[in-house]
């Protein structure tokens, strides 16, 4: 005989389990017994149930607690007699005979169902009424469970089901087709459960794979929060140094340094403690569903699949929905400053904090006008702006900032920075390039480039003034002579070289006599080569 199954809730042995929307099984009086959600669990939900389905028929679904998982899951409007049986419960171990009731079953009549123990076989073989009913072994899991016993409709108890309304997505027999289910599309239930089968076996594998994800994320978080208790020891051990060279008064301020440093401890590793029980929880819940499907799919009939489908794939659903992060929630960024001041203990200045914000290089800034651009022998230069992990600006100085400036063609020839600490975690840099160029500049803190760098650096000649004159003309500005000539390159009739209004070449517009610009503060690009240098010198005395 098969081992009756018995309720984890309560131990007692139980014939007809009921399954929750987490996928946990308990018996009739525990679900009896449990208590709408913010009411007393001994409260009961019968009561509840009845209560609400009187009075307001259209309200929501009774939530409760599931004493396994402490899962919120919702009752159906009808209580906790329309929540769906578990028949991968009932379907564990062997069966006992249907005949005798005393042997365990090692066959089935596939044309009466029922199953048979090794004397009743041989009898029912022998039997004149029976003798051509075809009798199978029982082999596989689902033969030895309830995959072979009719399942009869719960409106119509004399007809078994074996159609699938697509419509309402549940089993039904022949006579809900012309009751509740008139004109819904249907199909026999052997034709549909591939379907339905497939799609949660979609489910399980995209569980399956995030389980490995959350196991994955829990032991990173093991590995940090002893990486938290490592360097917290160490840092204890930087303040108990320190604090050796003062006598009364360090040691008091390395025992305030002590508790503060264990505050901090305490305070990430609870944050870490939360985290992996959130995860655990819900690699608990998954690899509980997981279970749960893979039985139901290894070992459930197709109607029992199909009656339980729809449960098992809206748990799934709502478990691989979760949103969890899968880095620690803290990092074990805990460092000890014995330069920074700590204010007066015993009448004493005291020296030593311990900073939970350190810099980081891949958070760190580059800001300044025309960056990427300078000028030959001028002094330039741009600010370094130091931030933390979460990229906020560091208020302290003494970090180690390296600034290096290196010709890209000229490999000897280097230009030498001036990093200034301003104190509030900002760095000016400075310097003078000395020939034109690209060059590449590299910005690294303590040994790391920050962003931005390196970057290339484009130094140009310097700048050269105008030598002529903004005018209009060269007609206005010479007054009148026909020697002056202008870089525009424009003339006139009657014997003017320069440029006058609406004559040929004439840009249209002021411009520089010596080189031809329009622009008036635009750097000189000098006469041109057919130009008389001469003339134009003369424009500009003039």
């Amino acid at each position: 005989m098969a081992a009756a199954w018995r309720c984890p809730a309560c131990a007692q042995p139980c014939a007809a389990p009921r399954l929750l929307p987490c996928l946990h099984s308990l018996c009739a009086p525990c679900l009896r017994r449990l208590g709408r959600l913010g009411e007393p669990a001994r409260a009961g939900i019968a009561s509840a149930t009845a209560a609400t389905a009187a009075t307001a028929p259209t309200a929501a679904a009774i939530s409760v607690l599931c004493p396994l998982c402490d899962a919120e899951v919702a009752l159906p409007p009808g209580g906790v007699g329309q929540l769906p049986p578990d028949y991968v419960a009932l379907g564990r171990g062997r069966p006992g005979c249907d005949l005798c009731a005393q042997g365990a079953a090692v066959g089935r009549c596939q044309t009466c169902g029922a199953a048979l123990c090794p004397f009743c076989r041989q009898a029912h073989r022998r039997q004149k009424k029976t003798a051509s009913h075809a009798v199978t072994e029982l082999e596989s899991s689902k033969d030895c469970g309830q995959a072979g016993r009719p399942l009869f409709c719960p409106s119509h108890p004399s007809e078994e089901l074996r159609l699938f309304c697509e419509q309402c997505d549940q089993p039904m027999c022949r006579d809900c087709v012309v009751d509740r289910h008139r004109q819904h599309p249907y199909d026999l239930a052997s034709n549909v459960v591939h379907r339905h089968g497939d799609s949660l076996r979609v489910l399980l594998e995209s569980t399956q794979q995030r389980v490995s994800t959350l196991e994955d994320a829990l032991s990173q978080i093991d590995g940090m929060g002893s990486a938290v208790r490592v360097r917290a020891e160490a840092v204890a051990a930087e303040i108990c140094l320190f604090a050796s060279g003062y006598v009364k008064a360090v040691e008091e301020h390395r025992e305030r340094l002590l508790k503060q440093l264990e505050d901090l401890k305490v305070q990430k590793e609870k944050l870490l403690h939360l985290q992996k029980a959130q995860l655990q929880q819900l690699l608990l819940d998954m690899r509980t569903g997981m279970e749960f499907t893979e039985r139901l799919l290894s070992s459930g009939s197709d109607l029992e699949i199909l009656i339980t489908k729809g449960v098992v794939a809206s748990r799934l659903a709502k478990l691989n929905s979760v949103a969890y992060s899968t880095r620690p929630s803290v990092d074990d960024s805990i460092q000890f400053s014995p330069q920074e001041r700590a204010g007066q203990c015993c009448g004493y200045e005291v020296f030593g904090a311990i900073l939970n914000k350190v810099v980081d290089p891949a958070k760190c800034t580059l800001h300044g006008e025309d960056l990427c651009i300078a000028r030959q022998n001028e002094l330039t230069g741009f600010t370094l702006l130091c931030n933390d992990s979460t990229g906020e600006q560091l208020r302290r100085g003494g970090e180690a900032v390296r600034v290096t400036i290196t010709h890209k063609d000229k490999k000897d020839c280097a230009v030498k920075p001036t990093v200034c600490d301003n104190g509030d975690g900002t760095y000016h840099v400075s310097y003078s390039p000395e020939e034109p160029g690209l060059y590449a500049v590299c910005v690294c803190v303590k040994g790391q480039h920050v962003q931005g760098s390196p970057f290339t650096l484009t130094v140009k000649s310097k700048f050269r003034k105008h030598q002529g004159v903004f005018h209009c003309c060269t007609f206005c500005s010479s007054g009148g002579q026909k020697a002056a000539r202008c870089a525009c390159g424009g003339t006139m009739p009657g014997g003017y070289q320069g440029c006058g209004h609406g004559h040929k070449g004439h840009p249209g517009c002021p411009h520089w006599s010596c080189c031809g610009q329009v622009t008036k503060s635009s750097e000189c690009l000098g006469p041109p080569s057919d130009s008389s240098q001469r003339s134009l010198l003369r424009t500009v005395a003039l």
